[in-house]
């Protein structure tokens, strides 16, 4: 039940003029407020039925009490004094930043009203100024502590809830970063209406193109004349590529009594093409992460736990690392039809360069193609990620010194390893603002397959049904025309 009105007025006279005018505190018999902010909060009044009044410096509310008031209690008289125009109005006046409490008592000395009063700065200016910047919005300046700010209400884009919040940063002198922001003074608690969800189709082509050449002979035999005798042995490394490779290989040998000569040829080149193509698809709200991964996770050895402690019962602990095409973006819709995105992208693969060997466990290593960027793109507009081309050329000849260099017979006494590597990769970016579509619009990568019967698996080697004009089609659907499809 309420027993007071309270609106809102400019005080005209000065801090000092109004503590003059201050009522002694006559009564000491009220009971303590509770330290602890109220529980439950109805209509603006506390669960003491004391009421909350925000107040800026130099602010002032009227209060008109429902009867004559003959003693006024105020907690603190540096953060608000309280001025008695006459037996039953008042004004609450902010002087300095703080919190306090006043209270009414008639002459009886029963209570009339209490208030509980926070003084922070004035905050019209910059609720005036987000208005003003943001017409449309419903955005509300409160104070929060002696010289914070929280931003609530809605607002229909994250563009003008950031301007909100820069606004309130710029006024406050604390900088627009909400990162760098002193003190973190400014709270953005702004919620965005509507939730536009932003659909990103990406599509990762890459391609790998190696060739590798391994040219070598090995040469080993024993010569005798008479008691002496010479053993000799040439085994040519291949150091590019860590060792031969399997391929052809030609093997010679001369035998003259107890002399033998053996000489292996090893011969390999090897070209491969690799193509990776990649086409996620991936929804998220405004604002909002969206991860998307296609490969596997491989065990890595990460350490040794023995239970209890010193104890030969002791367990690998095993850690997981991914591998594969991963998506990883957060798109912001600024205005209608306008993104602000930051993706990232990563190509992963299993590679024997780098591998490591632990407690007879082979950990493999990561050839990995990255790319990340934060662009403003519009709806249905693409962006390319082009130029990551690499080429690698590897070669090296190894061979016996002084006659490898001879011409033509010193192709016997040396090696050689060659290796070109060339990747070119590609990602590009289409964002879509979308919005949800009944089920019946969507289709399942299973619509249309149903499996043979037996004579047709087993006498016809047919995986599935294939539909056409005049066949009976699939039980669950109907089809009309030419539609189905052929799978070989």
């Amino acid at each position: 039940m309420e027993y007071f009105s309270m609106t809102q007025s400019i005080a005209t006279r000065s801090a000092g003029a109004a503590a003059a005018v201050v009522l002694a505190v006559l009564s000491m018999g009220t009971p303590a407020l509770s330290a602890e902010p109220p529980a439950r909060f109805k209509a603006g009044q506390n669960s003491d039925g004391t009421r909350f009044i925000p107040l800026g410096v130099g602010k002032s509310y009227v209060v008109d009490l429902p009867r004559d008031a003959k003693d006024v209690l105020v907690a603190d008289p540096k953060i608000a004094n309280a001025v008695v125009r006459s037996a039953r109005r008042a004004f609450i006046i902010g002087a300095s930043v703080g919190q306090t409490n006043v209270f009414f008592f008639d002459a009886e000395g029963r209570q009339i009203a209490g208030f509980d009063i926070a003084v922070t700065r004035d905050l019209n200016g910059i609720r005036d100024a987000v208005r003003r910047a943001i017409p449309d919005g419903d955005v509300r300046v409160e104070g929060l502590g002696p010289d914070g700010v929280i931003l609530t209400g809605s607002v229909s884009s994250a563009a003008e809830s950031q301007r909100a919040y820069d606004i309130a940063a710029r006024l406050l002198n604390v900088g627009t970063n909400p990162i760098t922001a002193q003190g973190s003074k400014v709270i953005n608690a702004i919620s965005i209406r509507g939730g536009d969800q932003v659909m990103l189709r990406v599509t990762v082509a890459e391609v790998q193109r190696e060739v590798l050449k391994q040219f070598g002979v090995n040469i080993h035999g024993n010569l005798k004349y008479g008691n002496a005798g010479v053993s000799f042995n040439n085994v040519n490394p291949f150091p590019v590529n860590n060792g031969p490779i399997t391929g052809s290989h030609f093997t010679g040998d001369w035998m003259s009594g107890g002399n033998i000569i053996q000489a292996k040829l090893q011969a390999m080149e090897r070209a491969g093409v690799v193509r990776t193509l990649a086409e996620p698809n991936l929804t998220a709200i405004s604002g909002e992460s969206a991860n998307f991964l296609v490969g596997g996770e491989f065990p890595v050895i990460t350490g040794t736990s023995c239970d209890p402690p010193g104890s030969n019962q002791c367990t690998d602990r095993v850690d997981f690392k991914k591998f594969g095409v991963s998506l990883n973006f957060v798109p912001v819709v600024l205005a209608e039809g306008r993104i602000s995105l930051k993706v990232m992208t990563e190509i992963s693969e299993l590679s024997n360069e780098g591998a490591i060997v632990q407690n007879g466990f082979a950990i493999p290593a990561l050839r990995t193609r990255r790319a990340e960027t934060t662009v403003e793109i519009p709806s249905g507009g693409a962006l390319a990620m082009a130029g990551m081309i690499q080429e690698q050329t590897k070669q090296a000849i190894n061979g016996l010194p002084g006659l490898q260099q001879l011409p033509v017979l010193g192709a016997l006494f040396r090696s050689r390893d060659y290796q070109n590597r060339q990747t070119e990769l590609v990602v590009i970016v289409t964002p879509y603002i979308v919005r949800a579509v009944a089920p019946k619009a969507l289709s399942r990568p299973d619509d249309g397959f149903v499996t043979p019967s037996d004579p047709e698996s087993v006498f016809l080697g047919r995986l599935n049904k294939v539909y056409g004009p005049g066949s009976k089609g699939d039980p669950r659907r109907g089809y009309h025309g030419s539609v189905g499809f052929i799978m070989d």
